[in-house]
């Protein structure tokens, strides 16, 4: 192969997970403001099967900006290869992950190499290893940003206010649904970090899991409902959504939220009678806020929980695991070295 080219999973067409070709591109040159990452690892999100399946204009935009072929792919972690003259803080040589471009469709990290803004990365934590620093960056800071710190003033697509995290200390129980995925195994160690009592929401195979990462309590959907068991919860965290997302509303003691970080259905009423706020926001790309997250990894304080890995040229096995469901943390694809 070519030094100027390289290996890339693309999409010429929408459809399922058959649509994804591991395929020769040229290697992208970085522009003003970027590095070029030679990718190690690649973290697999939902927006990456949305993009698959036909969504191409992001909640907020007018109008598309996809053209096709693309690389999709958001979440990356590898070694810079190569800094643009205005570049500072990052050196060739460096490990460094981080969360692209976000919100948008053109991180194109399923690949050898990706362009990167160097404002969207961070140093990987040494820590860990570029495998579990690519399952961090979007599910991290969702969770992060949801939880801990907006980090900025972008008008939210979902709602006119702005998004305003609840002070989470050892006198708050926060309740997180689909516990064991990707943003709320983040979401369940991040509050247990700020001290807070946590209950976890998720199916009974994954109670041994998320009593590990510290949850206080588990409830097991299948078997009973988490708004029957749980009462007087300062903070809902939802990373499931959907039309029955409104039921959570009944655990939330006066004055206490739910956040929704999948779009559900609410009755503004029925909020406004029952004393609770529901609040969303739209995760970005901040590599700023990826170093703190970083910090926390590094010490073991926050871990990344790995479903499984699949080779990068194995992009359509890693799709058909994610549309199993019933995923445990990160799905991550990873990139032989470069030589």
């Amino acid at each position: 192969m070519s030094t100027d080219t390289m290996r890339a999973v693309r999409l010429h067409e929408h459809g399922g997970p058959e649509v994804l070709r591991y395929e020769q591109v040229p290697v992208p040159e970085p522009g003003l403001g970027e590095v070029l990452v030679r990718v190690r690892a690649v973290g697999v999100n939902p927006p990456d099967w949305y993009l698959r399946g036909g969504l191409t204009t992001m909640p907020g935009e007018t109008e598309s900006t996809v053209s096709l072929p693309v690389i999709p792919g958001t979440d990356v972690s590898g070694v810079v290869e190569a800094v643009a003259a205005d570049v500072e803080g990052f050196s060739v040589g460096d490990e460094v992950f981080g969360l692209l471009r976000f919100p948008s469709f053109q991180g194109r990290a399923y690949a050898e190499y990706v362009a990167a803004p160097a404002s969207d990365l961070a140093l990987k934590p040494a820590g860990i290893d570029h495998v579990h620093a690519a399952g961090a960056p979007m599910a991290g800071l969702t969770a992060w940003q949801f939880l801990i710190d907006v980090g900025h003033d972008h008008p939210s697509p979902f709602q006119k206010a702005g998004h305003r995290p609840t002070a989470l200390d050892a006198d708050t129980t926060v309740l997180v649904n689909g516990a064991a995925g990707g943003v709320g195994h983040f979401a369940l160690q991040l509050a247990k970090w700020k001290g807070a009592r946590v209950i976890a929401v998720a199916s009974g195979a994954h109670e041994a899991f998320l009593s590990r990462l510290g949850a206080d309590r588990f409830i097991d959907y299948t078997r009973s409902r988490a708004e029957e068991l749980a009462h007087d919860i300062d903070l809902v965290l939802d990373t499931v959504g959907g039309p029955e997302s409104r039921r959570f509303l009944r655990t939330l003691k006066r004055g206490g939220a739910q956040f929704a970080v999948l779009p559900g259905e609410f009755d503004e009423e029925e909020t406004a009678k029952l004393g609770v706020t529901v609040s969303s926001a739209q995760v970005r790309s901040s590599g700023a806020q990826l170093a703190q997250l970083g910090r926390l990894l590094d010490a073991g304080t926050v871990r990344v929980a790995i479903d499984s890995t699949f080779d990068l040229a194995d992009a359509r096995a890693a799709h058909e695991r994610a549309a199993q469901g019933h995923i445990q943390g990160k799905i991550v694809l990873t990139v032989a070295s470069s030589s």
